[in-house]
C-alpha cells in the first residue's frame, strides 16, 4: 500500500484530515470583529463612547449582539476542524451549550426590558449584580461548548514505507 492509498482512505471528518484553512482564518475575523463589537457594549469608555454612568439598554443590546457574532465565529472556526459535518457525541453537545449559553446570556442580560428582571417595565433598565452573573453564568456555558467542540483524537503518524 502506498502513501497514496493510505491518504485515500483518511475520511475528510477524520482529525488526520486537513481542516480549511479559509474557514478558520473567516471565524477568527468574524470571532475579533465580535470583540470588538462586545468590547464597544462593554466598555464603551475604551472608544471614548461612554456618554452615561449606569448601563442602558442599548449598551446591553451591543454586548450582547456582540457575543452573538462571538458566537457565531467560534462555531465557524471550530466546526472547520469537523469536515463533512460528522461530529462526535461531545462535539454535538457543544455546539448545543453553545446556543444555550447565549440564550441564557440573553434572557439575563434583558431581565428587566422583558419584564421579569429587579426593574419594573415602566422604569429604565438596570444591568445589576443579578443580570451579571447571569451573563457570566451564560459565557461559562459558551466556552464550556467550545472546549467541547475542540477535536481531542490523537493524530496517528503515518509511516512512509
Amino acid at each position: 500500500m502506498t502513501t497514496s492509498d493510505k491518504s485515500s482512505q483518511i475520511s475528510e471528518s477524520s482529525p488526520e484530515s486537513t481542516p480549511s484553512r479559509m474557514r478558520i482564518r473567516v471565524g477568527l475575523l468574524v470571532t475579533l470583529f465580535g470583540l470588538l463589537v462586545f468590547l464597544v457594549g462593554a466598555r464603551p469608555s475604551l472608544f471614548d463612547l461612554d456618554r452615561s454612568p449606569v448601563v442602558g439598554f442599548v449598551q446591553i443590546a451591543v454586548f450582547l449582539v456582540g457575543l452573538a457574532i462571538i458566537c457565531m465565529g467560534g462555531y465557524i472556526g471550530l466546526m472547520s476542524f469537523w469536515n463533512n459535518g460528522k461530529r462526535t457525541i461531545a462535539a454535538d453537545l457543544g455546539s448545543r451549550l453553545v446556543a444555550t449559553g447565549y440564550v441564557v446570556a440573553v434572557f439575563s442580560g434583558m431581565a428587566d426590558v422583558f419584564g421579569f428582571g429587579s426593574q419594573a417595565p415602566p422604569r429604565v433598565p438596570y444591568f445589576g449584580p443579578w443580570q451579571a452573573t447571569g451573563v457570566e453564568i451564560g459565557e461559562a456555558l459558551i466556552a464550556i461548548g467550545f472546549l467541547l467542540l475542540i477535536p481531542y483524537h490523537l493524530r496517528k503518524k503515518v509511516e512512509a514505507k
